[in-house]
């Protein structure tokens, strides 16, 4: 037969790995689930649902003291900290699939544009237009000196190439923001982490160095009983 227990917070029969016994659950957080069930003695076992809530609750406590109000990145972090979430994703693949064609189609543009191939094969494209209006065409060039024509098609070059550059590097910035907003998330997730696990583990170590002490005394009252059994 398949052992369970009973939680004192909601009294529902759980298993004992979804839960742990009241005495090695860390101070502060047995502090705050008593404030919300001040019904509850103290002991016994508690399942990590109710844990999960009251976790919650004491994380969002301690931020608001420390940073004020919460945003909603911060409310995301508590929220994964109950749910035992992992908040880190691949911010490339969730911005890429928003991407329209004409999207996609800038950032090519501006890729190219920025690149010394562009620059090789704009200047040559120059350097044969003045040659060939300029010297093989002389008398008869399309565009003859100082190649209106020309300076024409790179100003109309230049005023569609700016907006599409533009365009490509505002959703640089919004990746690069995703980004950094993903980085808050994982920092602060880490950091809340690394505080419980120090606060654990103190609390654990305590509770160990008292049931020392406690085996000590007993080993200190059986050694005098002994002593006195032969003083007799």
């Amino acid at each position: 037969m398949r052992e369970t227990c009973v939680c004192q917070i909601c009294k529902k029969t759980k298993s004992p790995i979804d839960g742990q016994i009241a005495e090695v659950i860390r101070p502060s957080l047995l502090d705050c689930i008593k404030k919300r069930h001040p019904q509850w003695d103290g002991t016994g076992f508690v399942c990590f649902d109710d844990i999960g809530d009251c976790r919650k609750e004491y994380v969002k406590e301690v931020l608001q003291d420390e940073i004020g109000e919460l945003s909603a990145l911060d409310e995301e972090v508590v929220e994964s900290l109950r749910q035992h979430e992992i908040v880190s994703s691949n911010i490339e693949k969730q911005f890429e699939k928003k991407l329209t064609f004409g999207e996609r189609l800038s950032d090519r543009i501006a890729e190219f544009g920025g690149s010394w191939k562009f620059l090789i094969s704009f200047g040559g494209v120059l350097l044969v237009w003045i040659a060939i209006n300029g010297v093989l065409l002389a008398t008869k060039a399309f565009d003859p000196y100082p190649f209106i024509l020309l300076n024409l098609i790179l100003s109309c070059l230049a005023a569609v190439q700016a907006p599409v550059i533009m365009m490509s590097q505002n959703r640089a910035e919004a990746r690069d923001r995703l980004r950094a907003e993903n980085d808050y998330k994982i920092n602060l997730k880490a950091e809340l982490e690394i505080r419980h696990l120090h606060e654990k583990i103190d609390h654990l170590l305590r509770r160990q160095y008292n049931r020392l002490f406690e085996i000590q005394q007993i080993q200190i009252e059986l050694l005098e009983e002994l002593g006195q059994k032969r003083e007799r």
